[in-house]
């Protein structure tokens, strides 16, 4: 059988940009945390902004700098950095019915972050099949290209900004966990969803308040995903389901 690459087609490389544009709000101001926070650790501009450009992992960059300040050895940073990461794994699988026949997709994963995921698995199975590539990579180089922007406005101009607007100090920290909130909350249209993420989120707070942080992220995963598998509050007599 032979295997044939799609084109990319520029409408839509154009289409997955503008619906991309929204993960920005999210984006920049944690993108900017990071890169004044780089500096404050002693990391230059370009280290900072090539953390962004090559490990492009979000908390694991937080975690990546602070581990690296204190001094952890090279093989504990690249091991946590997995660890954290490890959820990725989920999402190839997830969007694999989705990603048609092309040799760019393994370079193109490199973008796939936890909202680009999102908002590609309720779009791509919209589109066309010869349109799904160019989507995803519009959507994935804005949100890349704004992540590695950020980056460097905050490592050059951190300190200014927040000499400037001392309240972006108090804004930025929320940014990112309001982006989960605003793509998770079409689920909360559905039964199950509803119960499994409540309980997440309920087992989330547990664990911070009582300082548990670190576990408190894999369990409240782990229970929300087994309290979505295992209950099926709308399920319909033989084996129907209004989702």
């Amino acid at each position: 059988m032979t295997t044939r690459t799609l084109p990319l087609h520029a409408r839509s490389w154009l289409i997955g940009m503008r619906e991309a544009i929204p993960l920005l709000g999210g984006y920049i101001p944690v993108a900017i945390s990071f890169g004044l926070v780089s500096i404050q650790a002693g990391f230059t501009t370009w280290e900072a902004t090539l953390i962004s450009l090559l490990i492009y992992a979000g908390a694991s960059q937080f975690l990546f700098i602070g581990m690296a300040a204190a001094g952890a050895p090279l093989w504990l940073l690249i091991a946590m950095t997995l660890l954290i990461n490890v959820r990725h794994m989920v999402y190839g699988p997830n969007l694999a019915p989705w990603l048609t026949t092309s040799r760019w997709w393994p370079l193109l994963m490199h973008g796939l972050t936890d909202q680009v995921f999102a908002l590609a698995h309720t779009r791509m199975p919209q589109l066309e099949a010869s349109q799904r590539l160019g989507w995803y990579t519009g959507a994935a180089l804005l949100a890349w290209a704004a992540w590695v922007a950020g980056t460097a406005l905050g490592a050059v101009a951190g300190d200014w900004l927040m000499a400037q607007w001392p309240l972006l100090g108090e804004i930025m920290p929320f940014a990112l966990p309001a982006l989960f909130l605003v793509l998770v909350m079409p689920r909360f249209t559905s039964p199950r969803w509803t119960l499994a993420l409540l309980l997440t989120i309920a087992i989330a707070m547990a664990c911070t308040l009582n300082g548990l942080t670190n576990l408190g992220i894999p369990l409240a995963a782990a229970c929300g995903a087994l309290c979505f598998y295992l209950v099926k509050l709308n399920q319909q007599p033989g084996g129907g389901s209004h989702e």
